[in-house]
């Protein structure tokens, strides 16, 4: 074979470059529409185990959620705009009070793990964990740390599930591994058995918190105390409550016809009254709501591609849900800057 021309390598070079060019020009394009679009981050992975996460995007916003499993910020100004990707993986989330608390997804070498951020998100604490990430909150002050996972293994479970609920309080240190623990009473009784289960976690202060205790088959809004290590019962058909800011009310979902098997509708408690309130959300929302503010819920629902979508709607059982973020969950309003 002859070796080619000079005049032959000539072209053959002015080729390469302009196909290089057209390559280097469709890249920025694309780069430039899935920004627009909230894809995925496309910086580099943290340095180390306390660095925090490379972001895209613009600076602030205030209200945090996962897109695509990754923690990011978009303004509540203008949810379906650009969000701040970061590449920090969470299976689900919340931030209060400057904490961001990450349940990790479990890998082929490690179990999942509780991630507790700063407000820059470097890791301030990890706790390993046993079973699937399900549910978090954080206390209004940013001190305390609730997180829910399903479990197998326990005899008492049958064909139904298992959790663990447990409480880290940041400031001291001291960890409660299982909210199981704690002394149940019902109707000022005290109640014991084997299958009890709690999950759900929604703090009012650094002491008290509710949550959903299930046993034969009940599921009941439960108000906990932390020094006393008790669990009493408010109401039965409370499941995975959600206190409002002004601490009068609590977002939960209540099985339809007291059956899960039916489906959740999203309901507001009153907690003088104890009356319910059905939000205007008929179709089923398996998930703790998050409050906007004192007026507004936000709540997940998954598409039948498996996309999930932040909607919201009115407290008070007025209005129509609308998509608030699009492609996103476990929401969480941040303080203005």
């Amino acid at each position: 074979m002859k070796n080619p021309s000079r005049r032959t390598k000539i072209l053959i070079t002015a080729v390469a470059a302009a196909l290089l060019a057209a390559l280097a020009a469709t890249t920025i394009v694309n780069a430039r529409r899935d920004a627009r679009a909230d894809t995925t981050a496309s910086s580099a992975a943290p340095a180390g185990a306390d660095a925090a996460p490379s972001a895209v995007g613009p600076p602030g916003g205030r209200i945090r959620v996962l897109s695509n499993g990754l923690l990011s910020t978009v303004s509540l100004a203008d949810p379906h705009g650009p969000r701040t990707v970061t590449t920090r993986r969470c299976d689900r989330s919340y931030t209060a009070g400057g904490t961001t608390a990450c349940l990790t997804p479990a890998t082929a070498l490690t179990g999942p793990r509780l991630l507790v951020l700063s407000d820059d998100d470097r890791i301030r604490r990890t706790v390993p964990l046993t079973g699937l990430p399900n549910r978090t909150r954080v206390s209004a002050d940013g001190r305390m740390v609730a997180w829910t996972l399903f479990v197998g293994g326990d005899s008492y479970a049958g064909g139904g599930f298992s959790t663990r609920t447990g409480i880290l309080d940041t400031r001291t240190g001291r960890l409660t591994g299982s909210l199981e623990e704690f002394a149940v009473y019902r109707q000022g009784r005290r109640y014991q058995a084997a299958d009890i289960n709690v999950w759900g976690v929604t703090f009012a202060d650094d002491n008290r918190f509710y949550a959903t205790v299930s046993s034969a088959g009940t599921r009941s809004l439960v108000v906990g105390d932390l020094t006393a290590r008790t669990l009493r019962t408010l109401a039965d058909n409370v499941e995975c409550p959600s206190l409002s800011p002004d601490h009068t009310r609590i977002a939960f979902k209540q099985a339809v016809d007291a059956d899960p098997t039916k489906g959740w509708r999203l309901t507001v408690l009153d907690l003088t009254s104890l009356r319910r309130t059905a939000l205007a959300e008929t179709r089923s929302v398996d998930d703790q709501a998050a409050w906007l503010d004192d007026d507004s819920l936000a709540y997940a629902l998954q598409r039948d591609d498996g996309t999930k979508d932040i909607w919201t709607l009115p407290a008070d059982g007025t209005g129509t849900p609308r998509v608030l973020v699009p492609g996103a969950d476990s929401p969480a309003v941040l303080p203005k800057a």
